[in-house]
């Protein structure tokens, strides 16, 4: 369930604004605030299904839009780029601190460092 609930949050967060307003807010109580489709369905005068099928709707079209972009596999796969690169950073850094001793070496290590830090802020 987590990692579904997981997933879902993913989608809204990078694809939340190509949902309608209702589709948004349907989505943010049920997936956010734990609302159940019997609870927004009262809040907004509507019936069970009503809600369900709003939420389905949006689901699948997050669903489809990364089907077709690609973005969060992507997303993911650049976290993972990044966490290899500052190990490389972090053992020339080790290397540099153990053999050379060079100051030129530290500080493009700390360089990189800073950037990849940057870049996973992003």
């Amino acid at each position: 369930m987590k990692n579904q609930a997981y997933r879902m949050a993913l989608l809204y967060d990078f694809y939340g604004d190509m949902l309608t307003d209702r589709q948004k807010e349907f989505y943010d109580l049920y997936y956010n605030e734990d609302l159940s489709l019997a609870e927004i369905a009262e809040n907004y005068g509507i019936t069970r299904q009503g809600v369900r099928d709003v939420i389905v709707r949006a689901e699948a079209i997050l669903t489809e839009l990364e089907d077709k972009t690609g973005i969060i596999k992507r997303f993911h796969r650049m976290q993972e780029q990044f966490a290899q690169m500052e190990t490389a950073v972090d053992a020339i850094a080790k290397r540099n601190d153990e053999r050379w001793q060079d100051d030129e070496v530290e500080t493009l290590c700390g360089q990189l460092k800073d950037v990849l830090t940057q870049l996973k802020q992003e």
